[in-house]
């Protein structure tokens, strides 16, 4: 049976492989519906001609049509794509997207055959926009694949049968459509040809090296949503390596792939590495991508904030900040008060907000990171209302820490929802209903601190048979063994200035002769942080940190490969 259409098709193929026109053999190449017309007259002629079992027919028809010239590096047919070619005809002839799962297995299985085209070192780059294209199709279909559990249910029992007793780690739908696409990425990142740095006399990435961040993004965000990060870390670990600078590739890819590396230092809790990835995200996305900007937007603020930087009103009112300031202004301005008891009401697990931290997996990192910048503010609070600011007779200003504990009991009182935490138990008045601020620092007696200890409840639920077992507990208040190991980390960190003289229970603030006490004992979180970190973010190449690209020179590195051919040998003259 004739089939005319699809023999003007394979002359329009060939002709584009003797044009080497990637962009336009990606745009013959169509696979999502609707088809056009032209594919639907296609596919009819496939399965009259040439019925599921015909592929060897198939395959003859198509390595007769396409130039006979165009050899692979060996010297051989660039059998591969006339493979991927084949199978591209049999997916367009059987492809049923009423049923996801088979068009999901067929597409990848075509991608694999895709890339192993791309292999070819003189026509693999013309199959590479192909390749792209055919990747964000499987990456779409992946996830809304596994947004639909119910249709994916049969892959994790069969798999479930499959282990038996092994106790492995199960590869995911979503998992498995990114260990393709990595192979995708490999195959761009280890291009050779061209200069050794990777790019042009324009500045621009040679050969296959152009795929580099398309496959890695894709890679990146199908790892990202099955929360496969050991998974990213190669990528990042291997572009760190290999690519050339980031610099030299699009806005688009830039941004994209500084926000997954941004996220990756803040799921590994180096958050200035992340803030600083992100920061420059967020200043090259394009100021009409909101969508875009309020993602990036909300790791960033989240990573400043643990880093006690906090985000400005004007930035707030940005477009893109949306709900933004609603969910983060309230902790902020609890950090800046020093108020433990709103800080741990808002970061609660009951708190109406904490689904939304906890969905962008942001909760945990607040509420751990946080607290020590809230305890920082209590004490800077404490020092500025009772605490010693010094005088002529060469004595450090210092505070109480008893001060800082009354304080601390106080609002974590309030947090518990002691019916008593605000009123006068010790007497002071200042003639109006609310008590003497001074009242706070007017401690119980000995005897009334261990009254209160004998009273003690058990808390929860305890098994009858182990009532007498269970040691009686009351609320979580802070004791001084609690404030002065605060105060010690916070010291360790910077974020003091001084020391704990565990004798007199006070914290001794030093270089008070310098600057003001505050300033001294109180030094600005964002600056003592930025101060101590480490400028390099791991996965992020820069041309001053790693390759200098008009020399061609690479700094060497683990993992690299130096090639010593040309060296002279020690103490030889040169040339």
């Amino acid at each position: 049976m004739s089939t005319p259409t699809t023999d003007q098709f394979l002359m329009e193929i060939a002709a584009i492989l003797r044009e080497k026109n990637g962009a336009k053999l990606q745009d013959y190449l169509v696979l999502e519906p609707p088809l056009p017309p032209l594919y639907t007259v296609i596919v009819t002629e496939l399965r009259q001609a040439f019925p599921p079992g015909s592929q060897d027919r198939l395959e003859n028809k198509c390595s007769k049509a396409l130039p006979e010239d165009q050899e692979g590096a060996q010297g051989g047919s660039w059998t591969a794509f006339i493979s991927f070619l084949v199978q591209y005809f049999a997916f367009l002839r059987d492809v049923n997207t009423g049923h996801l799962v088979e068009t999901h297995d067929m597409l990848k299985a075509l991608l694999n055959q895709c890339i192993l085209a791309l292999s070819d070192a003189s026509m693999g780059i013309v199959v590479l926009p192909t390749v792209i294209s055919l990747s964000r199709t499987l990456a779409r279909l992946a996830i809304g694949l596994d947004k639909q559990p119910d249709l994916i249910a049969h892959l994790t029992h069969r798999e479930s049968i499959a282990g038996g007793e092994e106790v492995t780690e199960r590869v995911t739908l979503v998992e498995s459509s990114a260990n393709v696409i990595r192979e995708a990425f490999k195959k761009c990142l280890s291009e050779r040809s061209g200069s050794s740095s990777g790019v042009d006399a324009n500045g621009t990435p040679e050969g296959r090296r152009i795929g580099i961040y398309l496959c890695a993004n894709l890679c990146l965000k199908l790892f990202f949503h099955c929360r496969k990060l050991r998974s990213a870390e190669q990528i990042f670990g291997n572009i760190y390596q290999q690519s050339p600078p980031l610099a030299r590739f699009p806005a688009s890819q830039r941004v994209t792939y500084l926000y997954y590396l941004g996220r990756y230092h803040f799921a590994n809790n180096h958050f200035f590495r992340a803030q600083s990835a992100l920061q420059t995200a967020y200043d090259e996305c394009h100021v009409q991508c909101l969508k875009q900007r309020r993602s990036i937007l909300t790791y960033l603020i989240t990573s400043n904030i643990i880093l006690g930087r906090f985000p400005s009103s004007k930035l707030m009112r940005r477009p893109e900040a949306g709900v933004l300031e609603m969910k983060f202004m309230p902790i902020c301005q609890a950090i800046r008060t020093g108020d433990l008891e709103t800080f741990d009401r808002l970061l609660d697990l009951d708190n109406e907000n904490a689904t939304w931290f906890f969905q962008r997996r942001v909760l945990l990192q607040l509420r751990n990171r946080c607290e020590v910048l809230v305890w920082r503010s209590l004490a800077r609070k404490a020092f500025i209302l009772s605490g010693f600011k010094g005088d002529t007779s060469k004595r450090a200003p210092s505070l109480n820490l008893a001060d800082l504990l009354t304080l601390a009991t106080l609002l974590k009182k309030r947090a518990l929802g002691f019916q008593d935490a605000q009123s006068n138990g010790n007497g002071l008045s200042n003639g109006h209903s609310r008590p003497h601020t001074n009242s706070i620092f007017i401690f119980p007696s000995s005897s009334d601190v261990a009254g209160n200890r004998n009273e003690m409840e058990i808390v929860g639920y305890v098994d009858p048979d182990l009532e007498d077992e269970v040691e009686a507990t009351g609320p979580d208040l802070p004791f001084m063994d609690d404030i002065e190991s605060t105060v010690a980390s916070l010291v360790e960190q910077d974020l003091l200035h001084g020391y704990i003289s565990h004798k007199h229970s006070r914290f001794v603030i030093t270089g008070a002769k310098a600057k003001p006490a505050v300033q001294a004992g109180f030094p600005n979180v964002w600056e003592t942080i930025k101060n101590r970190a480490d400028k390099e973010v791991p996965g992020w190449v820069k041309e001053e940190n790693g390759i200098n690209v008009r020399g061609g020179f690479r700094k060497a590195g683990p993992g690299m490969v130096v090639n010593l051919s040309g060296a002279r040998p020690a103490g030889a003259v040169p040339a």
